[in-house]
């Protein structure tokens, strides 16, 4: 059959390996995969079988944007409910971003403070971006040495002070120090002129934020960005894609082979400006959901493979923070637990297959982090599973989510696909939103 030391097999009717789903038999020995099988593959003695029928099994889903904000805003989320609500919606990892926690991952000093905290809580394998901001372009290779998997900048205002943004003269010193070790620079992309041009008014009316964060603010930075990054070589990536508009000039630089990669998210992707009710903040971030016809255009760009991953982009807050002031409640969509069932409901109804949200939610964004031993059920990568039932249906109730502040924007929402449960290194750390205790490791980047 297989290895000698295999304890556990794993058994469906779907299995989703990146040569397409099939029926098989995946033995595990010590936390990695050791081989796929076929389906009626023998078991072999004092391995312990879980047959999962037809329910499929996904590799472990890999979310490269998180902000888990802890510590320092830990009231806001924390790496205790973060991670549970990760696991409770199949991710078994997730990359922390660098800002929102207090102090942000800016210096190696801050990011020990970050690990030291996250350790005992992570309930999933968890990973940590460091910040290029105006004042720490010393810091950066130390931070790469450290072992963060790249760096993460805005070109307009974060939202929070401790973290400025960069200009396009900062922006260009700290790409050529990040290109000179060949690291990754992650880009929230908005032009902060076009942003100040545009008309600002307070209130409920999803209309006036919507006119408020212009899709010439993405467009202009990301024209700008990929300039940059053709001149000095480097590697770059777009967060949070939401103007479908720079899409002909992304594909044009992947063409002309331009490092640059794009994500873009499950709210961009299942909702629309057209739903929004005036008031509801729980719906607001930046850059803002837009209307459907950008949104068929989304996915067209990532059936195209211009958009490379669907990662969250989870931006947790307090309820309070959620003012119905849209332009002055917290940005931020807390979707956590809930985007493998979004994306698979809409992806089914434009006649995508589960094959291919593993690839946009597993697969890419583990290679677009150098996560070589996670994204994908073959020999040799970590044993880390999602377990689905895609026909099956719910209805989002806040009160049954994980993460801190129960504040949603799929709140009554009915969804295709629950996770059944969710394996790390062949543990099951999740079932029927029962959790374990934590297992989470702390991963660094592969030197």
């Amino acid at each position: 059959m297989s290895g000698p030391d295999v304890n556990l097999v794993l058994r469906s009717t779907r299995v989703v390996t990146p040569e397409g789903t099939r029926p098989a038999t995946v033995a595990v020995a010590g936390g990695t995969i050791d081989a796929v099988l076929p389906y009626d593959a023998e078991v072999p003695a004092g391995a312990r079988l879980e047959d999962f029928g037809d329910d499929v099994l996904l590799p472990g889903l890999v979310d490269t944007h998180v902000h888990v904000n802890d510590p320092g805003r830990t009231e806001w989320e924390g790496f205790w409910t973060a991670t549970r609500a990760a696991a409770a919606g199949g991710i078994t990892t997730l990359l922390d971003m660098p800002l929102n926690s207090l102090p942000p991952t800016t210096t190696v000093e801050h990011l020990r403070i970050k690990q030291q905290v996250a350790a005992p809580k992570a309930h999933v394998d968890t990973g940590f971006w460091g910040g290029a901001i105006p004042s720490n372009v010393k810091d950066l290779r130390p931070l790469y040495e450290a072992g963060v998997f790249g760096f993460k900048c805005f070109l307009s205002p974060s939202g929070v002070e401790e973290f400025p943004e960069l200009d396009q003269e900062q922006l260009a010193r700290s790409m050529a120090e990040i290109a000179g070790f060949g690291g990754l620079l992650i880009v929230h992309a908005e032009d902060p002129h076009h942003l100040a041009e545009a008309p600002q008014r307070s209130g409920p009316a999803y209309a006036d934020f919507l006119a408020s964060r212009p899709r010439d603010a993405e467009n202009t930075a990301i024209e700008g960005l990929i300039a940059h990054a053709k001149r000095l070589n480097s590697r770059v990536h777009v967060l949070h894609l939401s103007s479908s508009d720079a899409l002909p000039l992304i594909a044009a630089a992947k063409r002309e082979g331009v490092r640059v990669t794009v994500e873009s998210c499950p709210h961009f992707l299942t909702l629309t400006a057209e739903e929004v009710p005036d008031g509801a903040t729980e719906f607001k971030c930046c850059p803002p959901i837009r209307e459907a016809a950008n949104q068929d255009a989304l996915w067209a760009g990532l059936a195209d493979g211009t958009i490379d991953c669907i990662v969250s982009d989870h931006s947790p807050c307090t309820t309070d923070l959620k003012t119905p002031d849209f332009a002055s409640a917290w940005g931020g969509i807390s979707s956590l637990q809930l985007g493998l069932p979004a994306i698979w409901t809409e992806a089914r109804r434009r006649g995508h297959s589960l094959d291919d949200v593993a690839r946009w939610m597993s697969a890419a964004p583990a290679e677009l982090a150098g996560l070589n031993r996670k994204g994908a059920i073959e020999a040799g990568r970590d044993a880390d599973f999602a377990v689905l039932a895609p026909e099956a249906t719910f209805t989002v109730d806040p009160a049954e989510l994980f993460h801190r502040n129960q504040v949603t924007a799929y709140a009554g929402k009915t969804l295709h696909g629950v996770v059944r449960s969710s394996w790390l290194r062949g543990v099951r750390i999740a079932a029927d939103g029962v959790l374990a205790e934590p297992a989470g490791r702390l991963l660094e980047r592969d030197h």
